[in-house]
């Protein structure tokens, strides 16, 4: 049985996919997942909220994906491997209600069933080598350690 939050991910990426390849906005492909499937509403809550935190950081997001896969520039990654590791960034640098290793392994296993054979490895080098990076002591530092890394002040964001 696939628990909540995980039919969440599941929605979320297929949302991300969609916005991916066509120009609609991230409420209708919500939308459109929703009124397609019978979802609680805990499912559509965190869904909604994933969507929305890699849309709102997804140069952010990409700059990261560059940095720690520079044989594979976002732009030219498989859209399902691009958005799983958008999705796995965002929870894990951004969102400190999952617990890192959980994080990586719940977007490996999207990479099992929705990506391409290679596609886990691909997602947990990634998102190991980030989890590396950043430590998993704690997420207070990290989005200023990511700012710096990409060339943004931290002062900027706390402005």
């Amino acid at each position: 049985m696939t628990g909540t939050r995980r039919k969440a991910r599941i929605i979320a990426l297929q949302a991300l996919y969609e916005l991916d390849c066509t120009k609609h906005k991230g409420e209708e492909a919500l939308a459109h997942l929703a009124d397609e499937k019978t979802l609680p509403r805990e499912v559509l809550s965190f869904s909604e909220e994933l969507v929305q935190g890699v849309l709102q950081n997804k140069s952010k997001l990409d700059d990261l994906i560059e940095l720690f896969a520079p044989a594979f520039p976002a732009a030219q990654m498989p859209i399902i491997d691009r958005n799983i590791l958008r999705l796995s960034i965002f929870e894990i640098l951004f969102n400190d209600k999952t617990p890192i290793k959980v994080a990586i392994n719940e977007a490996v296993e999207l990479a099992k069933s929705f990506g391409s054979d290679s596609s886990p490895r691909l997602i947990n080098g990634v998102l190991g080598s980030i989890a590396t990076k950043y430590g998993t002591k704690g997420r207070e530092g990290t989005k200023n350690k990511f700012n710096c890394i990409c060339g943004q002040s931290p002062r900027k964001e706390a402005q």
